[in-house]
């Protein structure tokens, strides 16, 4: 008997972290081939247990558009998670903290390229905003990084 009970803990040990891999949320990333800041960003998904599927398109503008954010709020990628437009270099911990929230909202938006965010790592790192893009198109600040 004890020896069973050692194999059932055993067994559900190596199981979990297994089926916690399985069930991390899916981001569709929508960018241009060769973006260097892009893949930086991925990664840092990735290592943030996200899984990500990147797709290298001509146009990742159109994504954005397609997501309703708008364009003044542009980077050079777009991606989508359980509904959500993520726009940009926005840090895993936004993305998870919008997914736990579950706002009313079109998503998350990291404007331009900011040095210092995400994939846009570097000597310097200067201060950014992560917005939540309201269902009206509106924005407010959801985290600010200095």
């Amino acid at each position: 008997m004890k020896r069973r009970t050692l194999l059932q803990a055993l067994a559900t040990t190596i199981a979990m972290p297994m089926l916690a891999h399985a069930a991390a949320p899916v981001v569709e990333v929508y960018k241009s081939e060769g973006c260097g800041c892009c893949e930086g960003w991925i990664e840092h998904l990735r290592k943030a247990g996200f899984t990500v599927n990147a797709h290298d398109v001509p146009s990742p503008g159109d994504y954005r558009k397609r997501g309703g954010i708008p364009d003044d709020l542009g980077s050079c990628h777009t991606g989508f998670v359980q509904g959500y437009a993520i726009e940009g270099h926005v840090p895993a911990a936004e993305i998870k903290r919008l997914l736990a929230e579950k706002p009313k909202a079109k998503g998350l938006a990291v404007p331009s390229m900011p040095l210092g965010s995400p994939g846009m790592e570097g000597p310097r790192k200067d201060p950014f905003d992560v917005l939540l893009v309201q269902a009206d198109g509106s924005t407010k600040v959801y985290k600010h990084y200095n």
